[in-house]
């Protein structure tokens, strides 16, 4: 790769961890190196990073979703681009009259970019779902579609149908956007699909190694095509998936609260669901963290007193302690911070009798949940409910340190952190470069 080019191809592949590539030796003519996660090893947090070159404590994305106090709710897989706080690292790219472009990441809606293309469904109000992508300009989408011979099936983005397929009509749209002779100068695309049978199966399974050597196929056209057209490339995990602890990995925070009487639910038609008006406590989930959210500050010491007694809860994180590690963000972080230990995982569930459980619980519905529940990639019964059985789950992350790297390839090989990635990246951008 030349330093002097001036076009660059960024590829973010979901739970492309070191130890992962280490292990499962896949043949590649990619090199990968280890590099030290973000401070959250988390889906939009890493993203918001990796765009903005900021910790969580200036972007403001402490996890895939949270609590808006306002409303008294709670928000996960939002796609506003406003949600991501600080300049982003192409603003002095596109000032110098450079393209850039975003493909499939979180977030992207609204930004100030020349493309966006993200899955952006249609509910409709009698059921169902229209499949659809949101794309700017407009007749992308359907340009994309009619190229490559069929449409994006979201049924197999997220769910029980969850396959690495979504993630080979995303690499044959990257491909044909690269051909375009209005290709963006700089184009950023997620990879989502690798993580499914690594959260399913674990990272040290048959299915994983597979999995890892799919998305691999997927990468490889994408950089053969950015070096044929001169192009420098950055590969990079956004997190590590490590084992979960044989039986059932998960803890159970609300129940925990609940227990308390710290956490209040009211009962409809049977089910109970939650009330977060009149709650002293509760924690809003995602894999390995959770942001426990205490409208009084004289309940903290019987929180984290309560807590503190769960053995799969590593740390308990005070607003301070946050802070310290550039994780606080006053609008949207909890008062405490929960991180797991290792090999254990947050579910969100209050309840313990399967038929008090919310009507969302066995559906997928990645809004309502206050929290991310990777059991959606399970059928339950009947189908095409999904399971509500943690003991399923055999790969979670969430957790950063030492044993959590995530493989990088291709430019700033001198890059030792997340982060370090994203500042090159700005610098790289910098029309002075």
């Amino acid at each position: 790769m030349s330093e002097a080019a001036s076009k660059t191809l960024v590829i973010l592949a979901a739970a492309l961890g070191w130890d992962l590539v280490r292990k499962h030796k896949p043949a590649t003519k990619i090199t990968f190196r280890p590099v030290a996660p973000g401070p959250l090893s988390l889906t939009c947090p890493a993203q918001a990073t990796l765009r903005t070159a900021l910790p969580p404590s200036r972007h403001g994305v402490v996890a895939s979703g949270g609590f808006h106090r306002d409303l008294a709710r709670p928000f996960f897989w939002e796609q506003s681009a406003a949600l991501v706080q600080g300049s982003r690292i192409w603003e002095d790219a596109r000032a110098a009259g450079q393209t850039v472009g975003m493909a499939f990441w979180q977030q992207s809606l609204g930004e100030q970019l020349d493309l966006v293309i993200s899955p952006k469904p249609i509910h409709r109000h009698h059921g169902g779902i229209v499949m659809d992508c949101y794309s700017r300009p407009e007749p992308l989408y359907a340009d994309l579609c009619d190229s490559i011979g069929r449409r994006f099936d979201l049924y197999h983005y997220w769910g029980p149908l969850a396959r690495a397929k979504v993630g080979r009509w995303i690499s044959e749209a990257t491909l044909r956007l690269l051909a375009r002779p209005d290709a963006p100068d700089h184009l950023f695309v997620y990879l989502p699909s690798l993580d499914y049978d690594l959260q399913r199966h674990g990272p040290d399974s048959p299915q994983a190694a597979a999995a890892l050597a799919e998305t691999l196929s997927q990468i490889e056209p994408l950089v053969a095509a950015s070096e044929a057209q001169g192009r420098e490339w950055l590969l990079a995990g956004d997190y590590a998936i490590e084992p979960v602890v044989p039986g059932d990995g998960a803890v159970f925070p609300n129940r925990l609260l609940r227990d308390a009487g710290l956490f209040h639910t009211r009962e409809t038609a049977r089910m109970l669901y939650p009330d977060f008006f009149t709650s002293r406590a509760f924690a809003i989930v995602d894999h390995q963290v959770a942001h426990v959210h205490v409208p009084d500050p004289a309940d903290l010491p019987r929180v984290r007193e309560r807590l503190a007694a769960e053995p799969g809860i590593a740390e308990i994180l005070d607003r301070a302690a946050q802070s310290e590690r550039d994780l606080y963000c006053a609008e949207r972080s909890g008062d405490l911070l929960l991180v797991a230990a290792p090999g254990r995982w947050f579910a969100y569930p209050w309840w313990t009798d399967p038929r008090q459980a919310p009507d969302y619980a066995n559906q997928m519905d990645i809004h309502n949940k206050p929290g991310f529940d990777p059991c959606e990639l399970f059928f339950g019964f009947p189908p095409p409910h999904t399971s509500q059985k943690t003991e399923k789950i055999r790969g979670t992350h969430g957790r950063s340190g030492a044993g959590h790297e995530i493989a990088a390839a291709g430019l700033f090989p001198e890059a030792r952190t997340f982060l370090d990635l994203a500042a090159a990246l700005r610098t790289r951008f910098s029309p002075a470069h």
